[in-house]
């Protein structure tokens, strides 16, 4: 069973049909306990980073999902659930973020934004699982306007270019986060999907 993350802030049941569609069994909660008993977790997301660290502490989900993450479980981060991973963002002025991940969250600067639409993702040495069944140069679905900046460079599982090469995935032991949509991103996307559902 894999837990989809329910804070109010992301396009749920498309990520939960998209899920479906690889034979995942799939559940949208915000229950702690649920959670908890899920084999692997999700945490989608649009949106800002501050409002969206906020949801997470009201509904008191903040330290279930560091846990959950500690004992080992697979965890996806898409797109601000990627962002949210790591420990801070410029948006709003300051936004704190989980802190599982090392590094920030930064705005694209001299470029137009949102970066929006399809771009390739250049797949690295980490993104081996991650893109397995996956060309490199691939074109996948983006709609954001800030990036991350691991600290950790070797975690980048996929690059992209928009103006600068920014990490567009990333992989850490047992958690993989994705800038991009997968649930949008067609073929592609399912496929990471499935990698996932079958970790």
């Amino acid at each position: 069973m894999i837990a989809i993350v329910d804070y109010g802030m992301g396009n749920l049941r498309s990520v939960q049909k998209a899920f479906e569609t690889v034979g995942a069994q799939v559940k949208i909660t915000n229950t702690v306990s649920e959670i908890y008993n899920a084999d692997k977790i999700v945490l989608p997301g649009v949106g800002a980073m501050g409002p969206a660290y906020q949801k997470l502490q009201e509904l008191a989900l903040t330290g279930p999902l560091r846990k959950v993450v500690a004992d080992g479980k697979p965890f996806l981060g898409i797109c601000l659930g990627m962002q949210l991973l790591f420990d801070k963002s410029t948006e709003g002025g300051y936004s704190e973020g989980l802190r599982i991940l090392k590094g920030s969250v930064d705005r694209f600067t001299n470029l137009k934004v949102p970066h929006m639409g399809w771009n390739q993702i250049n797949v690295q040495p980490s993104g081996q699982k991650m893109f397995e069944g996956v060309s490199s140069g691939a074109d996948v679905y983006f709609c954001h306007s800030y990036y991350v900046k691991p600290e950790n460079t070797s975690i980048a599982s996929g690059t992209t270019n928009y103006g600068i090469d920014f990490t567009s995935a990333v992989v850490m032991n047992n958690v993989w986060g994705v800038q991009f949509h997968p649930e949008k991103s067609q073929k592609v996307g399912l496929q990471i999907l499935k990698n996932f559902a079958q970790l």
